[in-house]
């Protein structure tokens, strides 16, 4: 095992991952913003310590990292919820009720904008688009799409939701 992986803050199987990534590329940097929504998915934000290994680990400095992860949206920089839910309020989903269902969520989780649940279930964000435009309104929770929504549907989904963080599911 090399120090590289030895002194990773990534799991070996996602450190692995990694050394592979980079060598599908012509330029190490390539691998990027791949690594960054690996990193993501595992550590759960990109923390100051994600930014350093991920430079390192494709030659470039932790503020070239930096300024190419603050361009990209679906990249947080501060923990979220178990459950992160983007509520799109694009131009199909607003014409359907979109920031009714964006309102919806902050009344029933407390919270607003960016914001993350006293309990760190859930976090909420309001979103461009999510690329589900015929289905308006519409979400996605972590990588699950819940689509042609209502008030009566995002309550369910919430209580779905509760349950599979109340079983310790994923």
């Amino acid at each position: 095992m090399s120090s590289q992986e030895t002194m990773s803050i990534f799991s070996p199987q996602l450190a692995a991952r990694f050394d592979a990534l980079v060598l599908k590329y012509p330029l190490k940097r390539s691998a990027l913003v791949p690594m960054l929504l690996y990193a993501q998915d595992e550590i759960g934000y990109i923390s100051d310590a994600v930014i350093d290994e991920v430079a390192h680990r494709v030659g470039i400095t932790p503020l070239d990292v930096r300024g190419v992860a603050t361009y990209y949206s679906m990249l947080r920089f501060k923990p979220a919820g178990r459950y992160n839910i983007q509520v799109c309020t694009n131009i199909s989903c607003m014409l359907r009720g979109g920031y009714d269902i964006f309102d919806h969520f902050q009344h029933k989780l407390g919270i607003g904008h960016k914001g993350v649940t006293a309990d760190a279930v859930f976090s909420l964000e309001e979103v461009e688009c999510i690329g589900a435009c015929c289905w308006a309104p519409a979400i996605q929770v972590n990588y699950d799409f819940h689509d042609e929504l209502t008030n009566e549907k995002v309550d369910q989904i919430l209580d779905d939701y509760r349950t599979r963080a109340a079983k310790g599911a994923n």
